[in-house]
């Protein structure tokens, strides 16, 4: 029997690739045996010399998704490069951090427009190619344990993350009888950008750890097996999952 993790022959479509958790999930599906487009605003030189050791293609797109204007180019600058598209990673996203009663208009829109209008629109048009090319794929959004809790100082992150989760599920309903898939990754605290000033926040990074029961933060190829899971045929009959990622953090 052929291995189900296997993703050799695959294209995958990742933004936010050039680092951070996008990077671990890119080499993570590139080690599966995926080739990789990494979309992002800065340089992905990182993330493609990495995938290119691996033995695998990759190509690198410049993209400023906190609007939907680019989404149309990069779905056809990646087919060009590669051929086809068979899984796509929604994982570019942004923070902003202030109390709620203080919060802007800005803020509010910048982070909901690259963390869930760019995430829909992005997914119908990969979609839409995937029933065009009549074989099904995988849609991998990345959610947050703020897709379940409230959190604090972040309103718009929660709000985004959330509706996310919902997007999430209504892309499983109306695309399974494609043979698309459409599930989520929740991470939990990992060592990222956004969470560097938390990290060293010593009472907030000490509240944080406390909570975890594996002790420590994520780093970004914990995300990997989840990311090869939800983008291979073992999970072909998982529909609208968000599968979280946090150390234990929920259980506690």
């Amino acid at each position: 029997m052929s291995n189900p993790f296997d993703l050799t022959g695959k294209v995958a479509l990742v933004t936010g690739g050039n680092t951070g958790l996008g990077q671990g999930i890119a080499l993570a599906l590139a080690e599966a045996g995926a080739d990789i487009v990494s979309v992002a605003l800065s340089d992905s030189d990182d993330t493609v010399a990495k995938v290119q050791a691996l033995g695998r293609r990759a190509h690198a797109i410049s993209a400023d998704l906190t609007s939907i204007e680019p989404v149309e180019r990069v779905v056809q600058e990646a087919l060009a490069a590669m051929g086809r598209i068979d899984i796509l990673v929604n994982n570019a996203g942004l923070i902003r951090r202030a109390d709620a009663v203080d919060f802007t208009e800005s803020d509010w829109d910048l982070v909901m427009n690259i963390n869930l209008k760019t995430v829909f629109f992005m997914s119908q048009a990969v979609a839409r190619l995937f029933i065009k090319q009549g074989d099904g794929g995988k849609i991998i959004n990345i959610a947050s344990m703020l897709s379940f809790q409230g959190g604090i100082r972040v309103p718009s992150y929660t709000a985004s993350k959330s509706g996310v989760a919902g997007l999430t599920k209504l892309m499983a309903n109306e695309w399974a009888p494609h043979r698309i898939t459409a599930n989520a990754i929740a991470p939990g605290y990992f060592a990222t950008a956004n969470t560097q000033a938390l990290r060293e926040d010593p009472v907030r990074s000490a509240e944080i750890l406390g909570r975890i029961p594996a002790g420590r933060w994520g780093e970004p190829s914990d995300l990997g097996g989840a990311a090869v899971f939800l983008a291979s045929r073992a999970s072909d009959y998982v529909q609208g999952a968000i599968l979280p990622v946090d150390g234990g953090w929920q259980a506690r």
